[in-house]
């Protein structure tokens, strides 16, 4: 992959991956719930809280279905998201 195509991947992952991450920490606080809180609830590490929601993680569809389950919302709340397309 050249450089080019991997700075146009990173860009993308970062319009996605972001405001994921943004959303899954405004419905946490929604649900009052600190990452530790959340991390138990879902069987997933704390870090991994921290990390998607900072845009560093993507999500397996496995670890979305706990992350709904531990914060009480269907599956496709957390994919209730806006995106920037630009």
């Amino acid at each position: 992959m050249s450089f080019i195509n991997k700075q146009k991947q990173i860009a993308v992952n970062d319009s996605i991956l972001n405001p994921f991450g943004l959303h899954i920490k405004q419905l946490r606080k929604e649900a009052a719930l600190s990452q530790e809180e959340l991390a138990a609830r879902s069987g997933l590490d704390r870090t991994y809280i921290s990390g998607i929601e900072r845009g560093l993680r993507n999500v397996s569809l496995i670890n979305l279905f706990k992350l709904a389950n531990a914060l009480n919302v269907a599956p496709e709340t957390l994919l209730a998201f806006e995106v920037d397309n630009d």
